[in-house]
C-alpha cells in the first residue's frame, strides 16, 4: 500500500495546470501583438500611398495623414490613360515572364540531377549554387554591364531577363533540391523497370509532382523581376523599354512637387505584384512547406 501511495502521489516538479495555461495565453498574446505590429508596418505606408493618390497637393500639405476631402480621381485616371504607363507595365511583365521561363527549366533540371544522382563533386556543385545567395547583383553590375554591351544586349529585354534568371537560380535550386529528394526512390526504381529513362522520368513524373514548388519559384522570380530597378536602369537605355520601377523614379523626378501624382503612380505600380502574390499565396506556402523536409 505504501508503494502504491508513493506512485499515486503527484510529483513535486509537476507544473500546475493553471500556470501552464496562463503562460500559453501570455505567449499567444505576445504573438498577436508582434503580428499586429508587423501588419501595421506593412499596411500603414500602403494605405498612406493609396489614399494620398486620391488627394490634392494642398490636402497633403495641410493634413498629411488625413482622409481625402474631397476625393480627387484625376491623379489615377490621368495615369491609367497614359500610354507610357501601360508600355512600362508590358515591359515589366514581359521581362518577368521571360526570366521565369529561363529559371524554371534550368533550376529544375539542375536540382533533379543534384538530388537524385550521386556523382563525384555533387556537394561541391551544390555548395557553389548556395554561395550564389551571398552574391548580390549590385556587386557585379559593372562587369555585367560591360559583358552585356559586348554581347549587344543593351536596350534588349534579354539583357535584363538573363541576368535576373542567373541570380535567381541559387534560391530556386536550394528550394527545389529538398523537394526532389523527398520523392521516394521506389517511384524511380519502378519507372526504370518499366523502361523509363532519366529524361522521361524527369518530364513525366518529377515535374507533375513538383507543381507546388515550381509555382513557388515562378512567383518568387516574377515578383523579384517586377521590383528590380538597378539592372533595368542600366541596360534599358531607350525610354520606350523602361519598366515600372524606372517609371516611378522618372515621375518622382519629373513631378517632384506633385506629391499626389507620385503617390498615385507608386500605388498603381504595386497593384500587379500584390494581385499576383495574393492569387499565388497558397502555392508559395505549399511549395515552401513541401520542400521543408529532412534530408
Amino acid at each position: 500500500m505504501a508503494e502504491l501511495e508513493l506512485h499515486d502521489a503527484p510529483l513535486e516538479t509537476d507544473e500546475p495546470i493553471p500556470t501552464t495555461r496562463r503562460r500559453w495565453r501570455i505567449d499567444r498574446l505576445a504573438l498577436y501583438v508582434v503580428a499586429m505590429f508587423v501588419l501595421g508596418i506593412i499596411v500603414l505606408p500602403i494605405s498612406f500611398s493609396v489614399l494620398g493618390g486620391f488627394r490634392s497637393n494642398k490636402q497633403l500639405v495641410e493634413s498629411p495623414v488625413g482622409l481625402p476631402d474631397p476625393w480627387v480621381f484625376e491623379n489615377y485616371t490621368s495615369i491609367l490613360s497614359s500610354w507610357s504607363f501601360w508600355r512600362q507595365v508590358w515591359n515589366s511583365t514581359f521581362i518577368a515572364l521571360l526570366a521565369a521561363f529561363v529559371v524554371l527549366p534550368a533550376a529544375s533540371m539542375a536540382a533533379f540531377v543534384i538530388s537524385r544522382y550521386s556523382f563525384r563533386g555533387r556537394e561541391l556543385v551544390y555548395g557553389l549554387f548556395t554561395l550564389g545567395l551571398l552574391f548580390p547583383a549590385a556587386v557585379a553590375i559593372l562587369p555585367l554591364f560591360i559583358t552585356l554591351r559586348q554581347a549587344g544586349l543593351l536596350s534588349n529585354p534579354l539583357g535584363v531577363a538573363l541576368p535576373q534568371a542567373a541570380f535567381g537560380l541559387p534560391i530556386a535550386i536550394v528550394i527545389m533540391r529538398p523537394f526532389f529528394r523527398a520523392i521516394p526512390q521506389e517511384i524511380q526504381d519502378a519507372a526504370a523497370i518499366d523502361g523509363c529513362g532519366p529524361m522521361r522520368f524527369y518530364w513525366s513524373i518529377m515535374l507533375p509532382l513538383s507543381r507546388p514548388v515550381l509555382s513557388t519559384i515562378a512567383v518568387i522570380t516574377i515578383v523579384g523581376s517586377w521590383n528590380s530597378f538597378l539592372l533595368p536602369l542600366l541596360v534599358l537605355i531607350d525610354p520606350n523599354e523602361h519598366t515600372v520601377p524606372i517609371g516611378v523614379n522618372n515621375i518622382s523626378s519629373q513631378y517632384s512637387t506633385d506629391f499626389a501624382r507620385v503617390l498615385a503612380y507608386t500605388t498603381l505600380s504595386m497593384v500587379p505584384a500584390l494581385i499576383f502574390y495574393a492569387i499565388a499565396e497558397r502555392q508559395i506556402i505549399g511549395g515552401l512547406t513541401a520542400g521543408a523536409v529532412r534530408e
